[in-house]
């Protein structure tokens, strides 16, 4: 009864939007980084910035889940989809940075889509996230994390093409193994993605 009564802080949306958006700018600077391949050291430095930013975001929200009486919902599902937001930052930071390291000279036409893949699915995790300020208009909510997991599908199946198509390139087998690294933390990037959607809908169907 005294949960009820006492009113609920937007503190932690507002936490979720600003590590959405610096997510969302992550991914569309990795896709156009893959789009348009050169100066590659200074826009890998960008997005390794914008993570920072992101991370500064999550540490913020992680302080404020202890020291927060009351929560929009159950602080267990606040900390899950903090980190998984956090995550496809990270790993969209982590491809990034291995194109400078491995010192990759150009780019490849399914990195450049899985890249296309992740941005579309950054987009409507930030568009779920944004609506679960009105949790009691769920179908909006559910339609979206469904969206996520299509676009997650289509991604699993640009890997396994994409991968398919390196071993069979004639490449050095380094330049693959490279590469591989690079498509597999996009996809897990979206993978990422696909852990908000889930962690989403059961804050959906729990509160809805």
């Amino acid at each position: 009864m005294l949960q009820k009564l006492m009113p609920k802080s937007d503190e932690f949306f507002d936490d979720f939007d600003a590590q959405c958006a610096a997510t969302v700018e992550g991914t569309k600077m990795l896709y156009a980084l893959l789009s348009d391949y050169r100066d590659v050291a200074a826009r890998v430095q960008a997005l390794k910035d914008v993570e920072h930013k992101g991370d500064e975001v999550t540490h913020t929200a992680f302080n404020r889940l202890h020291q927060q009486f009351i929560t929009p919902f159950d602080r267990t599902q606040i900390h899950s989809l903090l980190s998984r937001i956090d995550d496809v930052l990270d790993f969209t930071n982590a491809a990034a940075s291995r194109l400078h390291y491995y010192e990759i000279e150009t780019s490849l036409p399914d990195a450049t889509e899985l890249a296309r893949l992740l941005v579309q699915s950054a987009e409507k995790v930030r568009e779920v996230v944004a609506a679960l300020r009105h949790i009691k208009q769920p179908q909006q909510i559910l339609e979206g994390c469904r969206a996520i997991k299509k676009l997650e599908t289509q991604a699993d199946e640009v890997l396994r093409a994409g991968v398919g198509r390196l071993f069979k390139s004639g490449a050095d087998p380094l330049t693959v193994i490279k590469w591989k690294e690079i498509y597999d933390m996009i996809e897990t990037a979206t993978d990422k993605c696909l852990g908000v959607a889930n962690v989403i809908e059961g804050v959906v169907l729990e509160h809805s």
